[in-house]
């Protein structure tokens, strides 16, 4: 299917003409259609930015006290009792 038939939804942006001019002249080295190279480009800079906030990267040590730490937790203090007591209280099932 081509890739236009699956867009739907649209968004309008405002820039200068020489931005424009570079990035049609980039979408031209680039062999694609200006639409299809912003929305290629913003999607990877989405990508990136969403990874940057949502995936935790551990390294083997890390790792391996996390897995120590989900093995064998550590006994409750004030402060997580506490948190549960409100939890509770606020949160409804």
């Amino acid at each position: 299917m081509p890739r236009t038939a699956q867009r739907q939804e649209r968004i309008s942006i405002r820039l200068s003409p020489q931005s424009k001019r570079k990035l049609e002249r980039a979408a031209a080295y680039a062999d694609k259609t200006l639409t299809d190279f912003v929305v290629d480009v913003a999607l990877q800079k989405a990508d990136a930015v969403v990874r940057e906030h949502e995936v935790i990267a551990l390294n083997a040590e890390e790792w391996e006290r996390f897995q120590e730490l989900l093995l064998n937790p550590p006994e409750p203090n004030e402060k997580l009792q506490k948190a549960l007591e409100e939890h509770s209280r606020v949160v409804r099932r």
